[in-house]
């Protein structure tokens, strides 16, 4: 599977080994459902209208982390922008609908199906008639040809990041008239509807040197309801324009220009009116909602349309009354990404290759906890995610958690004892200045810092926690207000919390290690806007968008719990190293880690947080396995099968004694799983597929390589008179609908039209 960033469709797992006991517990809960996929925990929230309500024109200022170094995406260094520039300007044959499953769609396709499956697999699409590409020429079998040879892997001269699907093509021809083609199969493929999706033109992929240079600064052909204008890298604006040449429902804006934005800066952005559109970080997304009133629940958002948990609005701070007038006329829209948080345990070595001592830190997890911890806050739908390989409402969705078990400490020190891993065992002595975890002698004192912690933790569920949490925010507000006053007001409103979690990491040495429990780190603010990261982690960059790992609570007090001894086993500690970026967006990492990192210390494991820069995070030690835990996010894919098999494939050595992992960084891996995949990629029944599937991932979780925790949140500044524009969830925006709302239509007028 590849990565975000490199594809449109990834996910991460892991998988280990799975003994025969094991295998004993449920192959797939939920399994007497009909239908274990069940439904999206929240809907896209787009303010949808019909196109008779939208104003003809208009251009959408629409935030982007940066300008795409390629337009090609299939290449490496392809990001949220490639896509974003890709699903405007070029065709898909299938894209996804509300509940990330794939549709056809009818703007370019008639018909696309099976036609045959013996001797060999042939799949016929019947291209809308209509259909061509910006110089006139019609779409067809000379440009399906030319992408799979490009992709197919057998000429290296082009420079690919994948060639999953393509390289399954036995060879492509055109069928009875040039408006069918028809492509037939070496070998099964059951996630034949991945491919051409996007499908660039023949002068794009017919030769390497088109391929690797000609796509990454223009796209001379293409075929959308937008066409690519201009990109003008110095003002970090790409322009998007309707597409003359366009034969479904004309574009209702006349523009679309994508601005690069830092996270950090987009509230500032948003107030000034140069952006209509953008992603934003909890924090802002608290200062914006407090502009518009709660929207009503629409069925079609599902618990998306709740209103975000923040201040009382009858007792606003100064500052909060003047953010309700800077951002007047926007509103935030809000649901679930198709991606989740979790927590990586790598198995390559260390204490963390005992199977045993896996499953016992999964069994230490309270996995409903951390989902509410993050995404209650946000009202949004607080469900722990229960598949490696999709999510609710995707067809390969089951909850198959039930494989690993909840949170129990007692089977968790049971798998640990098992293992050797036994309480108060002997302990060499530590090196001078190394902080222990967890110890009899180092219990928190009365009225120490890190018993406040808990005290404050445990008051997370009782009556005062939405009272003091909105004290805090009032608090924290007043404080923000301080510094509006200067040119740079919003700015240093927004990187306050940043600056402050960058001076205590200085105090962590080199690489700002210390350990759970020694120095609590999540004491602070309780209940206190959301910080999110804005940074995205991977081969190159997830295209999500949004933050790797977890959105949480900034200083979170971790919670309570009876101090347990620390376990040992020949002579040693049992302590993880928990690798978590320093920068100042990523506070929300490090405060997860260390509510994990306590649960952990309830059974007795120690952990040592270790502070790395973000540009190093995953290149130099999640890829290189230089970490035990680790938190990081991934989308999951509407084709499990194709995606997921590479990211749980078994290591094998390479040629030079190098373990080749592919993409599978927790370094655990069966021959049943890879088995599994390989019978669900080669089946054409859809519903044994997704049996295979699911299957796949019940021993994905009994081997507790990873750990699935909650689903992204995905939050969304909007104008309130765009339409058709949002919080997409799983579905893939319709371009051609959005636009601003007609003069009159309910929805009340921008303060600045940008």
């Amino acid at each position: 599977m590849s990565h975000e960033g490199i594809a449109t469709r990834s996910v991460m797992r892991s998988v280990a080994f799975l003994g025969a006991s094991a295998l004993a517990v449920s192959v797939l809960a939920g399994c007497s459902d009909p239908d274990p996929a069940g439904k999206p925990l929240a809907g896209q929230d787009i303010a949808p209208a019909a196109r008779a309500e939208i104003a003809d024109g208009g251009t959408l200022h629409w935030a982007v982390d940066a300008v795409p170094e390629t337009l090609n995406t299939f290449q490496s260094d392809a990001d949220t922008a490639t896509t974003r520039i890709a699903q405007a300007t070029l065709p898909s044959m299938f894209r996804f609908d509300a509940a990330g499953r794939p549709e056809r769609n009818p703007a370019y396709l008639e018909s696309a199906k099976v036609v045959e499956t013996e001797p060999k697999q042939v799949v016929l699409y019947k291209l809308n008639q209509q259909a061509v590409w910006s110089d006139g020429r019609e779409i067809g079998a000379a440009d399906f040809a030319a992408q799979w040879r490009a992709l197919s892997g057998k000429d290296s001269a082009y420079w690919t990041a994948r060639n999953a699907g393509y390289d399954r093509i036995e060879k492509i021809q055109r069928g009875d008239n040039d408006l069918e083609v028809r492509v037939t199969f070496g070998q099964p493929y059951a996630d034949w509807r991945s491919l051409f999706s996007p499908l660039y033109p023949k002068e794009v992929m017919g030769t390497p040197d088109s391929f690797n240079d000609g796509a990454r600064r223009k796209l001379k052909v293409s075929a959308g309801p937008f066409v690519l204008k201009s990109i003008d890298r110095k003002a970090g604006e790409v322009l998007l324009t309707r597409n003359p040449r366009w034969w479904g429902e004309r574009a209702k804006l006349n523009e679309i220009v994508l601005r690069a934005v830092p996270r950090d800066e987009r509230a500032a952005a948003l107030a000034a009116g140069d952006l209509d559109l953008a992603e934003v970080d909890p924090a802002a997304a608290k200062r914006i909602a407090l502009a518009a009133p709660p929207r009503p629940q629409s069925p079609s958002a599902g618990g998306s349309a709740t209103p975000l948990m923040g201040p009382e609005r009858r007792k606003l701070t100064p500052a909060q009354k003047r953010d309700k007038a800077r951002f007047r006329g926007f509103e935030v829209r809000k649901s679930l990404e198709p991606a989740y948080t979790q927590l990586a345990l790598n198995g390559g070595e260390g204490p963390l290759a005992d199977e045993r001592v896996r499953r016992g830190v999964a069994r230490a997890l309270d996995r409903e906890k951390l989902a509410k911890l993050v995404l209650s806050p946000l009202g949004l739908p607080a469900e722990p995610v229960g598949s490696h390989l999709a999510l609710s409402g995707q067809a390969a969705y089951a909850d198959n958690s039930g494989a690993i078990g909840g949170q129990d400490t007692a089977e968790a020190q049971a798998l640990l004892a098992d293992a050797g891993w036994v309480p108060g065992g002997p302990v060499e002595e530590r090196k001078k200045g190394e902080k222990a975890a967890g110890s009899e002698a180092d219990k928190p004192k009365k009225g120490s810092k890190s018993e406040k912690a808990e005290k404050d933790s445990e008051k997370e569920s009782g009556k005062k926690a939405e009272k003091d949490s909105d004290k805090e925010s009032g608090k924290k507000a007043e404080r923000d207000s301080d510094k509006e006053s200067g040119k740079k007001g919003d700015k240093d409103s927004e990187k306050e919390s940043g600056k402050k979690d960058s001076a205590k990491d200085s105090e962590g040495g080199d690489d700002g290690a210390y350990i759970v429990g020694e120095d609590n780190k999540a004491d602070g603010d309780e209940g206190e806007h959301l910080a999110q990261d804005g940074k995205q982690y991977g081969s190159k960059q997830l295209q999500q968008g949004g933050v790797p790992g977890a959105y949480a609570p900034q200083g979170t007090a971790a919670p309570a719990g009876a101090a347990v001894r620390p376990l040992a086993k020949d002579g040693k500690a049992l302590t993880l190293r928990f690798v978590v970026p320093q920068g100042e967006g990523s506070q929300s990492l490090r405060t997860v880690a260390d509510r994990i990192g306590i649960m952990l210390e309830r059974v007795g494991i120690r952990t040592e947080i270790s502070k790395v820069s973000d540009e190093s995070y995953f290149k130099d030690h999640i890829a290189s396995g230089q970490y035990d835990l680790a938190l990081y996010s991934w989308p999951t894919s509407a084709y499990p099968a194709t995606d997921a098999r590479p990211i749980y494939a078994k290591p094998v050595p390479a040629a030079d004694g190098s373990l080749n992992v592919e993409q599978n960084y927790t370094r655990v891996g069966t021959d049943q799983v890879d088995q599994l995949f390989d019978q669900a990629i080669a089946t054409l029944d859809e519903s044994e597929s997704r049996s295979l599937i699911r299957k796949a991932d019940s021993r994905i979780w009994a081997a507790a390589g990873s750990i699935p925790l909650y689903q992204r949140p995905q939050l969304t500044a909007a104008r309130t008179n765009i339409a058709n524009a949002g919080a997409f969830g799983f579905g893939t925006p319709l371009y051609e609908d959005m636009g601003f709302l007609k003069k009159g239509s309910g929805a009340p007028a921008p303060s600045s039209q940008g």
